[in-house]
């Protein structure tokens, strides 16, 4: 059976599961997996010199299992994309996959069908992330201290890769003022 595979990968907070679970409500035919789904339990993750916990690199999720996912999804591709994907035979199936290092797991290189990059400025995305809730929480510093400077050196990896990522967006939706709404 046909399949089609999308990758959406880039910044932590970027809206990368924004975006896929926009285009799942558009595509009937959609199943999403998301690496976030996969990380390793708090005592399995190792602490840096500074005693922040390391979540921003691939050993910090189970690669494996999210591997064994996908395998799942592309022997069953209909399978759990909801009834409304079984309507027609004649509909690809579609797979979003989306996570922060998704481009810098090399098993993934061969999968993808389309794949594209989100970036937004460092201070939007450090002021998204400071609204976010965290399970354990970003202690304080470990945005400057961890998260940033991982993701501009996985950037800074993607750069070895072998195939073309199909697009970078970088993009910031900023709130409309009042006065668009006649206020």
């Amino acid at each position: 059976m046909k399949t089609f595979v999308i990758g959406i990968g880039g910044v932590t907070n970027g809206g990368k599961t924004t975006l896929a679970k926009n285009l799942q409500k558009q595509l009937p035919n959609c199943s999403i997996i998301s690496q976030d789904d996969f990380f390793k339990p708090e005592s399995e993750i190792d602490i840096d010199e500074n005693g922040f916990l390391q979540y921003d690199v691939l050993e910090a999720l189970n690669m494996e299992e999210m591997m064994s996912a996908i395998s799942c999804w592309m022997e069953n591709p209909g399978h759990s994309a909801g009834p409304a994907a079984l309507e027609s035979s004649q509909r690809v199936p579609i797979l979003i996959i989306e996570g922060f290092l998704l481009f810098n797991y090399k098993p993934l290189d061969t999968i993808w069908n389309r794949s594209y990059f989100l970036t937004i400025p460092y201070e939007e995305c450090k002021r998204r992330r400071s609204t976010r809730v965290y399970e354990p929480p970003d202690p304080p510093g470990y945005f400057d201290g961890h998260v940033w400077p991982m993701y501009l050196k996985h950037r800074q990896e993607m750069n070895t890769i072998t195939w073309n990522i199909d697009s970078i967006w970088s993009f910031i939706e900023p709130p409309l003022p009042d006065v668009a709404y006649g206020g």
